[in-house]
Parts: structure tokens; sequence; C-alpha cells
């Protein structure tokens, strides 16, 4: 399984949004280079105010580009780095991975995947009512979340839009995503 970077964007300051990039510098063990998100330990607001010793399991966002498509069609208009994420992608279906898979991004470049991004109201200060097309509930009423995955720098790397991406499963039973 592969795709495509479609973009990459960061922020050095406290921001929903991301400005787009014509690359970003991935450190392995702490994230985009400059980005606020980056580092060893949790850099979330909520998550620092819990514990700030916990490990940082979301150094790099990831969303499937065609979540915009599809937010589009309920009549919202959101362009890559508008809700937060580092890397967005084209071609993988980023939300059925399962923990563990690994990235290879570009050149050089591997994440590993941690889990689920968890969308918060900030989302619906962006846009009034998008939270709601990006979380959702199933058939079962268990909580779906479509805002993309977390995951940590493995090797570091440039990562440019265009670059390729190559899916790597993990071995062994393979476990569904959760929130992180």
């Amino acid at each position: 399984m592969s795709g495509r970077v479609t973009a990459v964007s960061s922020n050095g300051e406290y921001s929903f949004t991301k400005p787009n990039r014509d690359s970003v510098t991935l450190l392995a063990g702490l994230g985009v280079e400059g980005d606020v998100h980056a580092g060893v330990t949790v850099k979330h607001r909520s998550r620092v105010a819990q514990d700030p010793t916990q490990p940082n399991l979301r150094q790099v966002h990831l969303i499937h580009e065609e979540l915009f498509a599809e937010v589009d069609e309920a009549g919202f208009k959101v362009a890559p780095g508008e809700l937060g994420e580092n890397i967005t992608t084209r071609g993988i279906d980023l939300l059925g991975l399962p923990v563990g898979t690994w990235l290879r991004v570009g050149d050089s470049a591997v994440l590993e995947v941690t889990g689920l991004r968890n969308p918060c109201l900030q989302i619906d200060n962006f846009r009034d009512g998008l939270l709601k097309q990006v979380v959702g509930r199933d058939q079962a009423g268990n909580i779906v979340r479509k805002a993309g995955i977390m995951s940590i720098v493995k090797e570091g790397g440039v990562v440019r839009p265009g670059d390729t991406i190559e899916v790597e499963l993990p071995s062994g039973p393979h476990r569904p995503l959760g929130r992180v």
C-alpha cells in the first residue's frame, strides 16, 4: 500500500491552523522541527495540564486529503493545514491502519502510527458545525473519529509535497487505532 504527501505544514506558535511549507524536517524522537508540538513529552495543552511527563505520542499529525472532499459535500471548505495537521496525504486509508504501522515518507523519514487524533471543540471554533462532520457514531453507536492519525518519528528526514509514502504493517495481530 502506498500514497503521496500532498502538503506539509508546521507552526512554531500555538494556533489551530498550520501554514503550508515547501518542506518540513522530521527529527527522530521529537517531531517536526520548529513545530510547537515537537518534543519527547506531551505538548498539547490539555495533556500537559494532566501530566507533563507523558510521552509525546502526537509528534506528527497526518490527515487524509480525502476527508476534505467529504466535508466539502456537507458545505465545509477545508484546505491542507487548516485542521492543524503536519502532513496531508492522498491514497492511504490512514484511519484503517493498525497501531505500530510504519510509514516510510520520502527518501528517509519513518513514522510509527500511535493512534487517532481526538478532535476537540477548536474544530467548531474554526468552522461552526465541522466537529460533527469529523466525529460521529457508527451503526452500533461507537464513536468514529475521522480527523486523522498521530505518529512518532522513528527516523528523521525532509518531507515535501509529492513525496511517496510506503506503508509497512506490523507483524502479529493488528490492534485498531484508539485515540491518543
